[in-house]
């Protein structure tokens, strides 16, 4: 690692102040930002750990939305029966990322400020047109996430909760790597009334919405409506997992099955 300043803040303020050093970061879970360090793929010059600021662990249900603050960990929402009955897909999510220690520590502001392209969390706030709301202002999912491990957050920026609105039904199914647990196609579908939005991470450099799916999706809410859409592999990822062209296919199969989930549990 590169020498750094570690500062632990005890208020969002303190946070705030500590962040205003040039390429300072703030320090939630750590689940990507010390491997980075450790890789020498990122050089903070401070950490300004967020862990004893008060106030940005909690799950509420306010009406028709569910609020999650940011240093809620992935296990916490994994267990949470406030998000089983509001957003059932959000559990099966949460408890689908990496193992039990990366879970425990994990949390969901950190997720989506790294914007893994194969991170889950990004399709969950893209698809359910969440609100990602910061030390600033409030950002709406579709302007949020900007490209591969970029997002429309300034320097200095905190994350403090993201409003997720309930919908009428809701459906995670994730095509992931063995070992890592990341997404090598996951597709997160998510239906109010007739409308429907189809978010999809893992297959592209950033998380994307599926928007010819969701057209047919919203005019007939069935899997058969699917049975001969195809994806462009343009824009796809090709790795060692798979081919751009895998990818292109996995969209539409998985997007099927959320559908038929969908249908099945009345969720």
């Amino acid at each position: 690692m590169y020498e750094y300043e570690y500062r632990r803040a005890s208020s969002l303020d303190e946070a705030v102040a500590l962040l205003t050093v040039e390429e300072s970061r703030p320090l939630a879970g750590g689940m990507s930002l010390i491997p980075a360090m450790k890789h020498r793929l990122a050089r903070p010059t401070r950490l300004v750990d967020l862990n004893a600021v008060p106030g940005l662990a909690f799950i509420e249900r306010k009406g028709g939305c569910l609020e999650i603050g940011a240093m809620t960990r992935h296990e916490t929402v994994a267990l949470s029966d406030v998000v089983r009955r509001s957003i059932p897909a959000l559990v099966k999510l949460a408890g689908g990322i990496g193992d039990v220690q990366v879970r425990h520590r994990g949390t969901i502001g950190g997720s989506i400020a790294n914007n893994d392209p194969g991170a889950c969390y990004p399709s969950g706030v893209l698809a359910l047109g969440a609100m990602v709301e910061t030390t600033r202002r409030t950002i709406e999912a579709d302007a949020f996430f900007t490209g591969m491990f970029e997002t429309a957050l300034e320097p200095g920026e905190i994350i403090t909760k993201v409003s997720f609105p309930v919908p009428d039904a809701a459906s995670y199914i994730k095509f992931h790597n063995l070992a890592s647990r990341f997404s090598i196609v996951g597709v997160f579908l998510a239906r109010f009334g007739r409308r429907v939005r189809v978010a999809v991470t893992g297959a592209a450099p950033c998380v994307f919405r599926a928007t010819e799916l969701e057209k047919r999706l919203s005019d007939d809410f069935s899997p058969d409506v699917l049975r001969d859409a195809a994806v462009p592999a343009d824009n796809l990822v090709s790795d060692l997992h798979g081919s751009a062209a895998y990818r292109a296919h996995l969209i539409p199969v998985l997007t099927r099955r959320a559908v038929e989930e969908c249908l099945v549990s009345g969720s």
